[in-house]
């Protein structure tokens, strides 16, 4: 096993160093932004994961979800966007991003290849210095858990809500539904999980380890595909996030079960779905994925730029407003975007059912409220 991470270390070292001396030289030096984009070598490490995660995607997960679909399509039409913000995301906008924001405000803080003392965990507990696994594998998890924890904030705080809504529109999901999110949303949650690596002590070419990994699963689970993780079936749905559970997180509302849908909000382990209780397994018919809001559905059909126009339109129709701010479940219906909490169209509902005072026969009519899976 040494053997193997010391032939896969030493072929990475070169072709990061190739692409550095190929690629990444010439063009930050023909920009002139040598200064602001930080060390080539992590530039063209992120060119690399970028890279393999696109392989992947397209040779491995799209031809599976052709062989043993979740989901039979007549046509793709509605994943075509997602493709392009996986392309616009891995190809342009993350590598901009990391690398004019994430890495200076990491150097600020004192990380990075300059950095000579040990920091964050490393600091705390020195015998992680001869365990460098170990410490990864504990990075991975706190890692993770923040994600979960910023998942299960997007879904319940209606203003990120309005945002993070954009990625659970899709009807068609499949492969590249992962990095099809609204730009500031990823922001924040990216800087959120940057700070919370630095606090660790992580490296930046960690970080970045750590994020491809992340994303690949992601991918994975996101995919059409009815897979129960291979041999391992349902064990190792417990083990690792898959296909089938992940596609839980994105079903559409069940009238008769309305909250079935808060659930599996983790990105790799589901350790802590089953932990705090979130976890959802079943061996019921998948529900079809998207939201039942029009307003969020009305995503689908769109570019990129008008999804993100749209998706912050709906976020600073619910930042603005004391509702933005309250938790529970919502929908966007209201004047200017504003958001209706689920709990407040219930007990209207309940109010218009009740027998009036005066002895008139009561309104029994139904009343209807949109809101999301």
């Amino acid at each position: 096993m040494a053997s193997f991470f010391e032939f896969f270390s030493q072929h990475w070292q070169l072709a990061i160093d190739w692409v550095s001396t190929q690629a990444v030289v010439p063009v930050v030096q023909a920009l002139d932004i040598a200064q602001a984009a930080g060390e080539p070598r992590e530039i063209a490490e992120a060119v690399l994961i970028a890279a393999i995660q696109l392989l992947l995607i397209a040779a491995v997960m799209r031809p599976l979800e052709s062989l043993l679909p979740a989901e039979h399509w007549q046509d793709r039409r509605l994943t075509t966007v997602d493709r392009n913000f996986t392309l616009l995301m891995l190809l342009g906008l993350f590598p901009l991003f990391s690398f004019l924001v994430l890495m200076p405000f990491a150097h600020l803080l004192g990380a990075g290849p300059s950095t000579t003392e040990a920091s964050g965990l490393k600091a705390l507990l020195p015998w992680f210095e001869d365990h460098p696994y170990v410490l990864f594998a504990v990075y991975y998890m706190v890692y993770d858990c923040v994600y979960y924890w910023i998942h299960r904030a997007q879904h319940i705080i209606p203003w990120w809500w309005a945002m993070h809504s954009m990625h659970h529109s899709q009807r068609q999901m499949g492969c590249w539904a992962n990095d099809r999110s609204n730009y500031l949303d990823g922001m924040l949650q990216s800087i959120i999980l940057a700070c919370v690596a630095l606090a660790m002590g992580v490296e930046p070419a960690e970080f970045a380890l750590l994020a491809l990994l992340s994303e690949l699963v992601q991918n994975f689970s996101h995919a059409n595909v009815a897979l129960r993780l291979g041999w391992l079936g349902k064990v190792g749905e417990r083990l690792l996030i898959g296909p089938r559970f992940h596609r839980n997180h994105h079903m559409l509302r069940d009238a008769q079960r309305p909250q079935r849908h808060n659930c599996n909000f983790g990105q790799v382990l589901p350790w802590w779905d089953q932990l705090f209780g979130t976890a959802l397994y079943h061996d019921e018919p998948m529900r079809p994925t998207g939201v039942g809001d029009p307003v969020v559905d009305a995503d689908n059909g769109m570019g990129v730029i008008a999804m993100q126009w749209y998706t912050l339109q709906r976020f600073w129709g619910a930042v603005r407003c004391r509702a933005g701010w309250r938790l529970g479940d919502v929908s966007f219906s209201g004047p200017g975007y504003a958001p209706i909490h689920d709990q407040d169209l219930e007990a209207q509902a309940l109010s218009s059912s009740a027998p009036p005072l005066s002895g008139a026969m009561p309104d029994t009519r139904q009343k209807s409220a949109s809101r999301r899976p």
